[in-house]
């Protein structure tokens, strides 16, 4: 049972990252900045969003998209805002674009040359006869007589 309710608190722990006092009255910006925030990443945290980070620097953040869009400023406009002040590497999902699209295509370019060079390798390896010994041999042409 205690396990149990170990797990329950280690898993509900991320709920605790926003801070009430953070949230907005109106549930539609609120809805909003949460959508925005899960896709910032936190820069003290690694690979964590700021959603769900208990990190400063991320209730900082949390408070920036907060004021942002109570400002008027549209989803994109905030995003573009945080990626102006620390770069893409706060995007979770960085786009892909320019120097990005070079990393985006590694990935499946790498595995494409992979499985090229595996059927190459195969096609050119040919199966090893093994000589058979002289001692081997008599043995065998002794038994094909038999």
């Amino acid at each position: 049972m205690k396990r149990l309710l170990l797990i329950l608190i280690l898993l509900a722990s991320p709920v605790l990252a926003v801070q009430p006092n953070e949230i907005l009255a109106d549930p539609g910006l609120e809805e909003r900045a949460r959508d925005i925030s899960k896709g910032l990443r936190c820069l003290v945290c690694r690979n964590e969003n700021i959603d769900d980070s208990n990190a400063d620097l991320a209730r900082d953040l949390r408070l920036l998209v907060r004021e942002r869009l109570v400002a008027g400023d549209s989803d994109e406009q905030v995003t573009a805002f945080v990626v102006a002040r620390y770069g893409e590497y706060v995007l979770l999902q960085p786009k892909a674009s320019g120097s990005n699209l070079l990393l985006w295509a590694a990935g499946p370019v790498m595995l494409i040359l992979a499985g090229w060079t595996a059927i190459a390798f195969l096609r050119r390896r040919r199966p090893v006869e093994a000589a058979l010994e002289p001692d081997e041999e008599k043995r065998l042409s002794e038994l094909l007589n038999e």
